[in-house]
């Protein structure tokens, strides 16, 4: 059949408006803060056989989660797919990323032929295991985890099966979250209805070809951009602090990258093994974090289908700490994705040194469970106001404020404070940019914030996740670190509870004030370089001290008028300068 390119750009937009018309429909409908408010989730389409049309990438570490658990489908039922399906999945030993991030397959027929896939798949309030919100950092195995869904049909040809949906919301604390996944349906249905009116537009012969000509040029695309690094072997490493059992455990995540022509092999065959405690990822959250942080040194234009995966190759071995075997706990998988990427930009520094930022701030995070007086029910948050830390700088650009995690780079929206604390029983206090958290540069990293609200409410557990209260976001080429995340609970008697970055703290009084501060990004290249003026303007915004920008970037400023004093400026970068020499 003869291809229209025109109609294959056609083709390529209707796919990405289709998801994000199923985006915002799950915005509209889901009741969860976690879904409606932060947008923790991803929709896409994916063809017959479950490879990628495109997806709306509200959190980019699980744009890459879907089609996996897509083709698992596929293969795991067989000939036993029909019209009116649907399909809940979340099993992270089937393809799954993260227990907690639930997901909806429903299959699409034209003419009795199943032709592509809607799929949703968003983190849930709760999904089970011994920790209300699914986060134990005491878990040693899956199960103490979560209540595992390997592919299970909860619908069969249109009809809802009563026996397996009653099973699994048996199991889950909350009627939010079988609220939240008919959401997730109701998404799939609207994908379902736009992909059926594009094969009823231009018939099944067109749509066929025309997507595979469209995945053909979009793995061109990417050989492309790959053809524009040099050929070579690039090594890179990482740290991932505490596995939330041994205080003072390390691991590293290290990554050998071979460029070779068209092609970009990532090799993790001499990362550590994995822990005996929640610190684990499986291969799915590892390979969506690899490619989510290559994406970022490419073409941001590139359509993001199956042909932009075919020359990017990804090992990771079975048995390391990206990659843990059943049935290891793994709900921290997700959030290896910061050290994963630090590993990653190392690496590639040395080959496309304009294309890198600098160090991220890690992800520090909490989750709150209790009881609501005011509501007299339970309650679960996770803090997606406070945990936004900085990105770092790059060539020609200061990092992004207060923008969250590599792996959501900017996708996490905030909440927003009136809705907080009408969800939860606390009180906001405080939610600000931190002066002086950025790491220096010619191009600075991007601001951390600073946040503290008083718990309310009863039996309040406090769950911490995360990393980066060890080792701060780096800098770059002469750019400076960044600074380090912390939480701490302040109790009413004045005591002061610092927690460790993988903790679990109960029966929390009210009162108390949870205390957090998210570090900034890491600075690109050497501060002296940086626009005295612009050094002044941020001074006089509060974004650096006047101590600061003496120390960081050479540049004396009058407190009063917050004038650049330009002569004794000059004779110190100037002594900087021939010191180093």
């Amino acid at each position: 059949m003869k291809i229209d390119k025109i109609l294959v750009s056609v083709f390529q937009r209707r796919f990405k408006s289709i998801t994000e018309e199923m985006s915002i429909t799950l915005t509209k409908t889901t009741r969860s803060p976690i879904l409606c408010e932060a947008k923790d989730f991803v929709t896409g389409l994916y063809d017959g056989k479950g490879k990628m049309l495109e997806q709306t990438e509200n959190l980019p570490i699980l744009s890459f989660s879907l089609g996996p658990v897509c083709e698992y489908i596929v293969n795991y039922f067989g000939d036993g797919i029909y019209p009116g399906d649907v399909i809940f999945h979340n099993d992270v030993f089937s393809m799954g990323n993260q227990n907690n991030d639930v997901a909806v397959y429903k299959p699409i027929f034209y003419q009795d032929k199943l032709i592509a896939w809607a799929a949703a798949k968003g983190h849930q309030a709760d999904v089970g295991g011994a920790v209300p919100g699914g986060y134990n950092p005491k878990a040693t195995e899956v199960w103490q985890e979560t209540l595992r869904i390997p592919p299970v049909k909860v619908y069969e040809r249109c009809k809802l099966r009563k026996d397996v949906w009653d099973l699994i919301f048996a199991n889950i604390r909350f009627d939010i979250v079988a609220a939240d996944m008919r959401a997730q349906i109701g998404s799939c249905v609207v994908g379902e209805r736009g992909i059926l009116k594009l094969a009823e537009k231009y018939g099944l012969d067109v749509f066929e070809s025309h997507k595979e000509y469209l995945f053909d040029s979009t793995e061109k695309m990417m050989s492309a951009e790959i053809r524009t690094i040099p050929n070579g072997v690039y090594e890179g490493e990482s740290t991932v602090y505490y596995d939330g059992r041994t205080p003072g455990s390390k691991y590293k995540i290290r990554v050998k990258i071979t460029v070779q022509d068209e092609e970009i092999t990532f090799d993790y065959s001499d990362t550590d093994p994995q822990t005996d405690g929640f610190v684990n990822g499986t291969y799915t959250s590892s390979a969506s974090a690899t490619l989510l942080t290559f994406l970022q040194m490419v073409n941001p234009d590139m359509p993001h289908n199956d042909g932009m995966v075919r020359p990017v190759n990804i090992i990771i071995p079975e048995g390391t700490i990206l990659n843990a075997k059943y049935p290891a706990a793994t709900t921290f998988g997700n959030h290896l994705c910061p050290p994963n990427a630090d590993a990653i930009i190392r690496a590639l520094s040395q080959a496309i040194p304009r294309r890198v930022t600098a160090g991220w701030n890690q992800l520090l995070c909490y989750l709150t469970s209790g009881f609501d007086p005011r509501k007299r029910d339970s309650y679960v948050d996770i803090g997606f106001l406070g945990l936004k830390g900085g990105s770092g700088g790059t060539d020609g650009v200061d990092g992004y404020d207060h923008i969250g995690m590599i792996d959501a780079s900017g996708g996490v929206l905030d909440q927003d404070y009136e809705m907080f604390e009408q969800q939860t029983p606390h009180l906001l206090l405080k939610h600000e940019y931190w002066p002086d958290s950025a790491g220096a540069g010619q191009w600075r990293g991007g601001l951390g914030v600073e946040t503290a609200f008083k718990i309310g409410g009863e039996n309040t557990k406090v769950v911490t996740f995360g990393d980066g209260d060890v080792e701060p976001a780096f800098g770059l080429f002469g750019g400076k670190n960044a600074t380090l995340n912390k939480i701490e609970l302040q109790h009413p008697n004045g005591k002061v509870y610092k927690t460790t970055s993988k903790d679990l703290v109960e029966d929390v009084q009210a009162g108390t004030v949870l205390f957090q501060q998210a570090g900034g990004g890491g600075g690109y290249d050497d501060p002296y370089l940086r626009d005295s003026a612009q050094v002044a303007q941020e001074v006089k915004n509060g974004i650096i001290s006047i101590e600061k920008a003496r120390e960081d970037y050479g540049v004396l400023i009058d407190p009063e008028t917050f004038e650049v004093n330009r002569e004794e400026t000059k004779k110190l970068r100037t002594s900087k300068l021939n010191n180093t020499l």
